[in-house]
Parts: C-alpha cells; sequence; structure tokens
C-alpha cells in the first residue's frame, strides 16, 4: 500500500486499483478466511477456547516481523503483546462451559 497515494474520496480509482494488487487482494482474501474459520470455531466453542488459538498470531506476527523482516519494535510494542498474552492467560484460565465432546468407542468389527 505505500506505493500508492493517499486514497480520499477524490482519487476512489486508485482505491478500487489498490484492491486488485495481487499481495492486497491475498491478504483480504486470508482475511476473510480467518474471520471465517473464527466465526465457525465460536458456533461450537466458548470464548476461553477460541481466543487462546487466535492471540498466539499477535506474538507470533512481533517475532515474524522482527526477525524474519528486521523491523524495529518498540518497548512499548512488546509491552503491549505482553499484555496481550498476559489477558490472553487471565481468560483462558476462566471457567469453560464448552463440554468436550465423547470420543465413540470402536467395536471389533471397527464400527461405533
Amino acid at each position: 500500500m505505500a506505493a500508492f497515494p493517499d486514497i480520499t474520496l477524490a482519487n476512489w480509482p486508485i482505491l478500487i486499483h489498490a484492491i486488485f494488487n495481487p499481495r492486497v487482494a491475498l491478504g483480504i482474501g486470508l482475511l476473510i478466511a480467518f474471520f471465517a474459520c473464527y466465526l465457525s470455531s465460536l458456533s461450537f466453542a466458548d470464548l476461553t477456547f477460541v481466543l487462546p488459538a487466535t492471540s498466539v498470531g499477535y506474538i507470533g506476527m512481533a517475532f515474524f516481523a522482527r526477525f524474519l523482516l528486521h523491523e524495529h519494535i518498540s518497548v512499548w510494542r512488546w509491552a503491549g503483546i505482553l499484555l496481550i498474552a498476559m489477558g490472553v492467560g487471565f481468560v483462558a484460565g476462566g471457567p469453560a462451559v464448552t463440554a468436550p465432546h465423547p470420543v465413540p468407542e470402536l467395536t471389533s468389527e471397527g464400527k461405533s
């Protein structure tokens, strides 16, 4: 997106051009896939199961940006990531409402 000028109502055709940039389109597609998986998982599990699984991405992305892309991450951002991790730990330690699904036992014929 840094290659495009400022996007305003006066130059909206640039927005259309930016959306169809392959990298931006891939990012939009991945975001849609993430939200579909997130909503699907929330339909059968409570937040204390889903939130820790999705919030690990914040920590992973920070390490990815720092060590693979060599970006500078300020102390304040590391503190924010630590705060997110602590909040996730607090939520994950709460009571679980979702009951685990029973695993059907197999008979000698291999059928349940």
